[in-house]
């Protein structure tokens, strides 16, 4: 991987944070897999593995372009019993760091986890935020090849969060009012801060 970073001589995207208006647009569906949309995923993929701050998920929303893409890197200990495992991640985890692309959730469980999340666009901030235990995602791969499987664990919640993204929606949106107020005042720094940045 990173000798294919090497020779592409990619480099890490900025992160854009609270208050760039990219994070609140509805983003645009990707027509066709061309050039642009794999430097984009290259890109995107850098940015996400050689961050400061560890994430296991990056929107392209968060670098600032408003196209349905999306890179996960869900797949922590490889040794996890796949007994466990849903089949998302058990057709999944062995491409990750992988690119969906135009990805969307068929079908949401009605059981549901809350836990804790946070977001490299909103360093600093944290929050919990109820997602559905398991979902159906349908997206298509960077080689053009469309899956459609039930995925659960992080890999459920992380595609929640970063399909929220496509659709402008934060998870601070979705956490306890009493939360969010806590935020506030590190939410409107940023803004302020991404606000300079932006002229």
């Amino acid at each position: 991987m990173r000798n294919i970073f090497r020779r592409l001589k990619t480099k890490k995207m900025r992160i854009v944070q609270n208050g760039n208006p990219a994070l609140r647009r509805v983003s645009e569906p990707v027509a066709a897999i061309d050039d642009d949309i794999r430097q984009l995923a290259d890109k995107m993929t850098y940015t996400l593995m050689n961050n400061d701050v560890e994430g296991v998920g990056l929107a392209a929303p968060q670098v600032g372009v408003n196209k349905r893409v999306i890179v996960i890197h869900t797949c922590g200990d490889n040794k996890k019993d796949k007994s466990t495992l849903s089949p998302g991640e058990i057709l999944l985890n062995p491409m990750m760091p992988i690119t969906l692309i135009n990805p969307e959730l068929v079908s949401l469980s009605p059981e549901t986890i809350c836990s804790g999340e946070g977001c490299l666009s909103l360093p600093g901030v944290g929050g919990d935020v109820t997602r559905a235990a398991r979902v159906v995602l349908k997206a298509t791969l960077l080689d053009g090849q469309v899956v459609q499987v039930e995925c659960a664990n992080l890999l459920a919640k992380c595609l929640q969060h970063e399909i929220d993204h496509l659709d402008g929606i934060l998870f601070i949106d979705r956490i306890p009012k009493e939360q969010l107020e806590e935020a506030e005042p590190a939410l409107k720094l940023m803004a302020k801060e991404e606000a300079k940045r932006l002229k």
